[in-house]
Order: C-alpha cells, then structure tokens, then sequence
C-alpha cells in the first residue's frame, strides 16, 4: 500500500501540472499522512536538512564554472584544437563535434550547456560542407550527453549526495566509460557519414596545430588540473568545483581577456537560477527519500525483486531497461532524484558495487536526454539549430542506438568501469 500511495501522489501531483519539487513535497505528505507522521516541522526540517550538504556546494560552482568558460572563449578555443586535429578527414567535422564534446564534458559537467554551444558553432560548418542537418544535429544532440558522464558532473554529484556514495570515486570510474561513449559515437558517424560527399577542411600543418594547442592550453589545463587533484587527494569534488570556477574566472578575464567584469553580474544571476531550481528539487526529493526509509518501501521492492538479487546481471538489465523507460518521459535530474533512494537498497542487497551502478545509472539517464518526446537536449539543439523535433528525432536514433550498445557492453563486461576505476582510485 505505501508503494501505492508514493508513486499514485506523486504521479498524480505530476498530472495536474505541479512542478516536480512542489509534486516531491506533495508525494511525502500523503505518505506521512498514511503513516500518521504528518507534522509541518518535520517537513520544513528534512527540506533544510536535505540541501545544508558540503558535497552539493559542488553543484553552484560546477554551474557557475561552465557559464564562465562558455562567456570566456574556452569553449570555442576548444573546437578550435579538435578542428586542428581531425578537421581534414572524411567526416571531420563530425568527429570534432565528438572529440570537442568530449573535452568540454571535461569542463563544464552541464550536456544542454555543451550541446548549445557546439550547435551554434558546429551546425552551419556542417551544413555548409555538406552534412545532412538533422544527421548533424542528431550527432551533436547526442555527443553533448557526454558531459554527465565524463567529471565533472553535476548528476554524479547529485547521485552521490542521494546514495551516499563516494563523489570523488564515481568522478574518476566515469572517465572510461565517457571515452568509450564517444568511441561508439565515432562508429556510429562513420557508419552513417560514409555515404555523404561532403567538403573536408584543409589539413592544418605542424605550426598551425601547435597554434591552436597553445591558445587552447589553458583550456585544455582545467581537466588535467580536476583529475590529478582528485585522485592524489589534493582537493574533494566540492574543492574542485571552486577551483574550476576561478580558474575559468582567471583565464577568461585575464589570459583571453573575452569576459568583461561587467558580464559577471548576468552569469552569476544564471548560475543562481540554474542552482536553485536543482537544489529545491534536491530538498524535494530528501523527504521523500526519509519517508521512503521510515515507511519501509525499499524493504518492500527489496522482496519483490527477491528471485533476481542472485542474478546480478539480470537485475542490472531490468533496471536498465526501467530507467531507460522513465528517461522517455522525465528528465535527468527528477529521475536521479526519485529512483536513487528506491534502487540503492536493491544494489545493496544485490551486492552489486554502489559505483559502478551509479556510473550505468547516470549514463543511462545522459541517454534519457535524447530521447523523445522529453529529450531536454534534443529540444535545445532543435531550437539553437532551428529545426524540427521531427527531424531531430530521425537525426540522433542512429547516435542513440550506439550509445545503448555501450551501455549494453558496460552491463556484460562490468570490468570495463571497475578496472579503469580501480586504477584511478590507486595512488
């Protein structure tokens, strides 16, 4: 009855068009009302509770470091160094979406920040060479969910606050995989590039490549500077978020010069909006995840899931399988928010490693990110690039399709997250 009483609250809060934070808050009354716990102070103590975390201070200054890198001209410089390096091949611009993608997954952590910006860039390069536009963006849509994957990421955050697992940990086991997600991409461009005749860039020389590395050093430093600082112990992730945040201020105001002082006001009122609307979610879904623990309801799926806890494989696929459905429908952080606190006791009890579920988790939600009809990426690429979600849609199932494939390879052979992970986490 209370795993009835959850998800019929919740779903019917949703319904009405309640926002999904109020629809959390709404989900926990009827469930404290049910178990005759229902006081506003204990509400108004778990929603303050939920969000006077140390770790979730990583989530503002990993938000404020993307809008400074993007206002400063990191990002660009960024695009620059991969058109450098693969611009002149058959497909090139496609695999500099892809590698330029994969670098900044490195410095922004935020895959609708990432998929703006190299769609603006991007996009009109590719049509005028002669790439399918909804092929292009599709491929962009899809290189941009990258960023949740590789650290730093604001859903490992997220996920490691809920879970109460190792931040710095998750951080590090999602490089690999990250990598291998921009792997399979590449495949899936060739495969589906090979047939067009599009226009290459002209191959840059020695000089010009050397060029573009050194007035895209300093961009390039910042995830060198995050990982090394993580795995030797320098910093904690929420050290690391403040780091990233007046690096970028330092290299966008006094090595580039791009960002203007006068520009700061506009991107720390962005950061702050942005931040809001997560950490209400956050404070949201915190009540929800106590009640979930006092009212005994992940006991109770820990009993229904019983037959496959000695299949952790199995168990893996039919979770992967739900959160792929829950992704068509709702977006990452909601998701990541309302499922943790329900499937960390199954894990658990499955015996399965709380980071390498989180890292498929989180990779399985990235890809909730372009699926229709929600696809929050999909529709920022749609509306910078100014084209249909039709035609987006037909556009990224190719790009889709490979990154399930990777995720699918990521179940099968678990050691392709645990033994990278267990090399960054040595020392």
């Amino acid at each position: 009855m209370t795993i009835a009483i959850f998800v019929g609250s919740l779903l019917g809060a949703m319904a009405i068009g309640m926002p999904l934070a109020f629809a959390l808050l709404v989900c926990g009354a009827a469930l404290m009302h049910y178990l005759d716990l229902l006081d506003p102070q204990i509400v108004a103590q778990n929603v303050i509770n939920g969000v006077d975390s140390f770790p979730l201070l990583a989530v503002p200054f990993f938000i404020l470091a993307g809008e400074i890198m993007n206002a400063g001209g990191l990002s660009r410089r960024i695009v620059d160094v991969a058109i450098s390096l693969i611009g002149h091949v058959k497909g090139g611009l496609g695999y500099v979406a892809i590698l330029a993608a994969t670098f900044l997954a490195a410095l922004s952590g935020s895959a609708i920040a990432d998929a703006a910006v190299l769609s603006a860039i991007l996009v009109p390069m590719m049509v005028r060479a002669g790439h399918d536009k909804a092929r292009s963006c599709g491929l962009i849509a899809a290189a941009g969910i990258i960023a949740p994957v590789i650290p730093p990421s604001i859903g490992f955050v997220i996920f490691g606050v809920i879970g109460g697992v190792s931040i710095t940990k998750l951080f590090l086991a999602g490089i690999v995989p990250g990598i291998l997600l921009a792997v399979g991409l590449s495949f899936a461009w060739w495969w589906v590039s090979k047939r067009e005749n599009a226009e290459r860039l002209p191959r840059q020389n020695a000089t010009q490549i050397l060029r573009a590395f050194i007035d895209g050093f300093w961009a390039l430093g910042l995830p060198l500077i995050i990982v090394l600082g993580l795995k030797f112990g320098i910093f904690t992730p929420t050290e690391a978020a403040v780091v990233a945040a007046v690096y970028a201020f330092f290299v966008a105001t006094v090595i580039y010069r791009e960002m203007k002082l006068g520009a700061l006001y506009g991107i720390l009122v962005r950061a702050a909006m942005t931040t809001s609307v997560i950490m209400f979610l956050v404070a949201g879904a915190m009540l929800s995840s106590w009640l979930i623990t006092v009212s005994e309801v992940a006991s109770t799926l820990v009993d229904l899931v019983q037959p496959f806890i000695d299949k952790p494989m199995l168990l893996m696929v039919i979770i992967m399988i739900l959160v792929v459905i829950v992704g068509t429908a709702m977006d990452m952080g909601p998701t990541i928010l309302i499922l943790t606190p329900i499937l960390m006791p199954v894990i658990k009890a499955a015996g399965i490693d709380p980071v390498y579920f989180g890292v498929l988790f989180i990779i399985n939600n990235a890809i909730g990110l372009i699926t229709p009809p929600v696809g929050t990426v999909l529709n920022v690429v749609a509306g910078v690039s100014k084209i249909s979600m039709d035609d987006m849609i037909k556009g990224v199932w190719p790009f889709m399709v490979a990154q399930l494939i990777v995720l699918a390879l990521l179940i099968v052979f678990p050691w392709l997250v645990t033994g990278p992970a267990n090399f960054f986490f040595a020392r």
